[in-house]
């Protein structure tokens, strides 16, 4: 079985062909940070805008990399939430109207459900159950999987996702946007040892996050204690070390109190070199293994979507003929 996979829910366009018995056969994406930086972040209308440009082309390259054409599909699958919905709606429409044209049907795939089945195109994929930690730019959540579709929703952000804390504490420094890769590279030249921020909510029971309070420590920390290049580079180093230690917390919890030994870390900050450092570290003092998709596909791609897509239409799932983007679509709804 041969799928089309569209994702297109917030600024990067991605398309993939994924096939059930082959693996992946082509991919390619378009990222719109270029087109984003000088804003200091998204403009809904502008991400919405680059799509519409962007997709068809990119279509067209992964048909030539594979060797393939719509003939050769057996379904297209496309992000269809959480996300912009302007955004949304130029891939749910595209893939859509592409399945109705080939005769072939379509399924709508959940964006952080991608995320979380990313390291399944992985040659040492886990094995269920697993509990996910999924840190993308606009989500942080831990997550209970027991099967495809089966999914318990742990814990989550009851603010600021950690992505958006990243973002948020990047742009205060002036380091620009997006700011996880520069706010991490500036830590590692940053003192440990003169600033310590909070932990946030790791002092309670529980598996929810919060990190807005941690964006406003370091907020004051900065007006306090002046703009100068090591001072900043400091403040980085405590601002990471929190939120690494945070999810490492709650994550060592999330083992313990379920009895899993395996961990997934998906999404764009668990490309983190030193969030990958300190859960290695929880997951063998448990007794574990921690999984994570290849850097590439830790941020938004279409690869995922055409696997989630894949194991959907196989299970038998189909769209009907009209379509909707859905800007607040949980797991916990699949």
């Amino acid at each position: 079985m041969k799928i089309l996979g569209l994702e297109t829910s917030c600024d990067e366009t991605g398309v993939a062909l994924y096939d059930t018995e082959q693996g992946l056969l082509a991919h390619a994406l378009h990222s719109q940070i270029s087109l984003h930086e000088i804003y200091g972040g998204v403009v809904p209308e502008l991400a919405s805008r680059d799509h519409v440009r962007r997709i068809i082309p990119l279509i067209r390259k992964v048909f030539t990399d594979a060797k393939v054409s719509g003939r050769d599909l057996d379904g297209v699958a496309y992000t269809a939430g959480p996300g912009l919905i302007g955004a949304l709606l130029v891939g749910v429409s595209t893939g859509r109207s592409l399945a109705y044209g080939w005769n072939i049907p379509a399924v709508a795939v959940n964006h952080m459900e991608g995320h979380l089945l990313a390291p399944m195109l992985e040659d040492n994929p886990p094995e269920f159950p697993f509990i996910a930690l999924l840190v993308s730019g606009g989500h942080t959540m831990l997550v209970k999987v027991e099967a495809v579709g089966s999914y318990e929703i742990l814990g989550e952000s009851l603010d600021d996702a950690a992505g958006e804390a990243f973002d948020k504490t990047a742009k205060l420094l002036g380091l620009g946007y997006p700011g996880g890769p520069p706010l991490s590279a500036l830590a590692e030249s940053g003192n440990p040892d003169r600033f310590r921020f909070p932990r946030p909510m790791t002092d309670r029971p529980g598996l929810d996050f919060s990190f807005s309070g941690l964006k406003t420590f370091a907020v004051n920390t900065y007006k306090k204690e002046g703009d100068d290049e090591q001072t900043r580079a400091d403040i980085a180093c405590a601002f990471v070390e929190a939120v690494v230690d945070t999810l490492a917390i709650k994550c060592k919890r999330s083992l313990q109190q379920t009895g899993i030994k395996t961990l997934v870390a998906a999404g764009g900050v668990s490309a983190n070199t030193q969030l990958r450092e300190r859960l290695k570290k929880v997951c063998r003092d448990e007794g574990g293994q921690v999984f994570y998709p290849r850097p590439e596909f830790c941020t938004d791609n279409g690869a995922m979507i055409a696997y989630a897509g894949a194991l959907r239409l196989q299970a038998g799932a189909e769209e009907a003929l009209g379509f909707e983007g859905r800007p607040r679509w949980s797991l916990g709804e699949l």
